[in-house]
């Protein structure tokens, strides 16, 4: 088995050197073949000395590929174009991968009958949630890319998030690369990149695996644990959703592009929060009232496109 670890990186080049010590000490099997690929996403800080050091300790296990073009799905895509790797594993440069991440993550591909894999993403060691944050609600830490379906591994019915996922080349081939209108580059905030992936191959048909065994430990700045930060990720989330097509919203009834049962939505939840007393419940409330501002925001704006697109210039 050959295993390319893709990593994009931008501007981090103090906690991408975490990572890389993290991944460098990866517990292999000694018949696995496996590099680290690290994508410098037109970085103006030091990010090629840090490889370069990487390289000089560990010949041969660490690649620098440069790519000009901002956009991490733009970055990723690079990566995937100048691999040759049978399996590729994907995590971030802010992350510490467990010593025996890698193994764990890649150990169903011994089966022909899986095509991806996904692991718990974590929070470093302190972290400690907001009173305002209701931790047990579904996806509640999700925008600061945390990903726990507890320990029991099986099939995985739902994409998993980027810093901790791999996938057989093959699914490339099958079901596309990321796509470019998805995924944080200068100017938007608009992820989803890798969960619309994982969307694709799992409508493809094709079989995902849960290994709770394969963790990643997020880390998490001071600054994505305050509401603004998670109501942003909510309504960028709005936007990739709409993007995605993921909602088949009824369209004969719409207005500017938007369909009404959005405005219904966002008025139903706004009241909700203006009404909730709970700090926990107000702040839930809120973040749907961004979620679907999201929503109406990008529906009119595709409308627009179309629109523009359609104007016959003379």
């Amino acid at each position: 088995m050959i295993i390319s670890v893709i990593l994009c990186t931008y501007n981090r080049a103090q906690s991408l050197v975490r990572a890389l010590e993290s991944v460098a000490a990866s517990q292999m099997p000694e018949e696995t073949a496996w590099e680290v690929v690290v994508v410098d996403n037109n970085s103006s800080d030091n990010t090629p000395q840090v490889v370069r050091e990487f390289q000089e300790r560990f010949p041969h296990r660490f690649r620098y590929i440069f790519e000009a073009t901002p956009g991490k799905s733009n970055a990723l895509n690079r990566a995937i174009d100048e691999t040759d790797a049978e399996i590729l594993a994907f995590m971030d440069d802010d992350v510490q991968v467990d010593p025996y991440w890698l193994r764990q993550l890649t150990k169903i591909f011994d089966d022909e009958g899986y095509a991806g894999s996904g692991g718990r993403i974590l929070p470093e060691s302190g972290f400690q949630a907001p009173a305002w944050l209701k931790v047990l609600s579904p996806y509640a830490l999700a925008p600061i890319a945390m990903f726990d379906l507890g320990t029991d591994a099986g099939d995985l019915h739902e994409p998993p998030f980027g810093t901790n996922m791999a996938f057989r080349r093959r699914v490339f081939s099958l079901c596309g690369n990321f796509r470019r209108d998805l995924g944080p580059r200068p100017g938007s905030e608009i992820r989803s990149e890798d969960t619309e992936f994982g969307m694709r191959v799992l409508r493809a048909g094709e079989r995902l695996w849960y290994e709770p065994s394969a963790v990643v430990y997020h880390m998490i700045p001071n600054h994505r644990v305050k509401q603004g930060y998670f109501l942003k990720w909510w309504y960028a989330k709005g936007r990739a959703d709409v993007r995605e097509g993921i909602f088949q919203r009824e369209t004969r009834l719409m207005v500017s592009g938007v369909p009404l049962v959005l405005f219904r939505r966002i008025a139903v939840w706004g009241t909700r929060w203006l009404l909730s007393i709970s700090p926990s419940r107000r702040y839930d409330c809120k973040a749907k009232v961004w979620w679907l501002a999201g929503e109406i925001k990008e529906s009119f704006v595709r409308v627009q496109m179309r629109h523009e697109s359609n104007v016959v210039r003379p």
